[in-house]
């Protein structure tokens, strides 16, 4: 008895270690669809996963002042640098669908945030992003490539 009780445990953990380890892959450094931006995606104490701007191909306006969330709707946030910016909020890893979802991504460039989700396909060094509105069948779809990095600026 002692015997199985042992292996149940050790079973559970490994379980458990191997789906942490499923989970985790999205973390690490990506490199934007455009190449104009370099996202952080990292785990956060809560269990979500988050990403943040850590890299800006063009870190400045033209007359040299930071680039700012300009075209966010609400005005108390249109002054914020879009470096350091969280653009991915809050996903869950759905085991049963091998995909991060239940999250929101923000894109700066409009100032909308849309439902998002994220998976690999056969290469998980492609991360695919999908931001939709309402159903997923209707959205944008793009691809993020991994980095070793971070990039500086």
């Amino acid at each position: 008895m002692k015997n199985v009780f042992v292996s149940l445990i050790v079973t559970l953990i490994s379980a458990t270690y191997l789906f942490s380890q499923d989970a985790n892959k999205i973390v690490g450094f990506w490199l934007t669809q455009e190449g104009d931006s370099q996202v952080k995606i990292f785990k956060a104490t809560n269990g979500k996963y988050y990403g943040k701007i850590v890299w800006l191909k063009d870190l400045n306006e033209e007359d040299g002042t930071p680039k700012v969330d300009d075209k966010n709707p609400d005005a108390k946030l249109q002054t914020r640098p879009i470096m350091d910016l969280l653009l991915l909020n809050s996903f869950l890893y759905d085991e049963n669908n091998k995909e991060w979802n239940k999250g929101t991504i923000y894109d700066p460039k409009s100032g909308n945030t849309y439902k998002c989700y994220l998976w690999f396909e056969d290469n998980p060094e492609i991360l695919h992003v999908k931001g939709y509105i309402g159903v997923s069948l209707i959205g944008r779809k793009v691809e993020w490539t991994r980095e070793a990095e971070q990039r500086n600026n």
